[in-house]
């Protein structure tokens, strides 16, 4: 079983290694991540520029190769390039802060997996609830489950999972639910400053708003205690609207 191990918040990232500690012993783990911190690049790839890559090494002891480009880039090049033949499952993380809601179509490590999903490579993608003060040891030992239950599991074609895991000690862990994305939008505050040469420059802010009832979702879930698991498709036709979009057309 080859193993693809990749991120978004960069190969230097603390969630890395403790993905990679969780999964080593359960196939021929490679990392391929990116150079620097890749948050919310979204489904970037690299058109106009060469991509550089280099090998990282833990003391003596090769790692992962560090990739100059979008977590994108790095699943395309290890799948198509840096390996000797593509990887039979892709897992990425784990991303420091949750990716629930409106963040999934932002987040560079889901969209790590959505191109695993793309190749064809079961894919899941992990998120840690916080940015300070990490239970890492729970998201390891989360990570690592859900791991040994996946690798044997037929995923289908065109899906990958999206695991939110609660901030909380491993033993205060409430236990699983496999929810839908909350409706949500990340509603922006730009603070307006200027540099020391008298240039005008912005600084998003802001934060997540619900846009419905979070009740059943992956916001409620990962609240509540709960390891959020969300399956992700990669049609996004709003198909409910299709008859009305005809009629719209249609109508003189």
């Amino acid at each position: 079983m080859n193993i693809l191990v990749c991120n978004d918040d960069g190969i230097h990232a603390p969630g890395i290694r403790v993905l990679y500690d969780a999964v080593k012993d359960l196939g021929h783990v490679h990392v391929v991540a990116p150079n620097e911190e890749q948050s919310a690049v979204g489904h970037s790839i690299t058109l106009f520029d060469p991509i550089k890559t280099s090998k990282v090494y833990d003391k003596d002891t090769f790692f992962g190769h560090a990739v100059g480009g979008t977590p994108t880039d790095c699943v395309k090049l290890a799948s198509c390039a840096l390996l000797n033949q593509p990887p039979d499952v892709v897992f990425s993380g784990i991303n420091l802060g949750a990716n629930t809601g409106i963040n999934i179509i932002y987040s560079g490590t889901v969209s790590a997996a959505t191109e695993a999903a793309i190749l064809k490579i079961p894919s899941m993608a992990f998120s840690l609830q916080t940015f300070t003060d990490p239970h890492w040891d729970t998201a390891g030992h989360v990570a690592r489950q859900l791991a040994k239950k996946f690798l044997p599991y037929q995923l289908p074609e065109k899906t990958l999972l999206n695991v939110n895991i609660p901030n909380i000690p491993t033993d205060q862990i409430q236990g699983y639910a496999v929810t839908p994305m909350a409706h949500s939008r990340f509603k922006e505050v730009f603070h307006k400053r200027t540099d020391p040469r008298g240039n005008i420059y912005y600084w998003l802010d802001g934060e997540m708003e619900l846009l419905g009832d979070k009740k059943g979702t992956d916001i409620e879930a990962i609240e509540n205690g709960l390891v959020s698991i969300t399956p992700i498709g990669l049609d996004l036709t709003h198909y409910q609207v299709i008859d009305q979009i005809k009629k719209f057309i249609e109508d003189e």
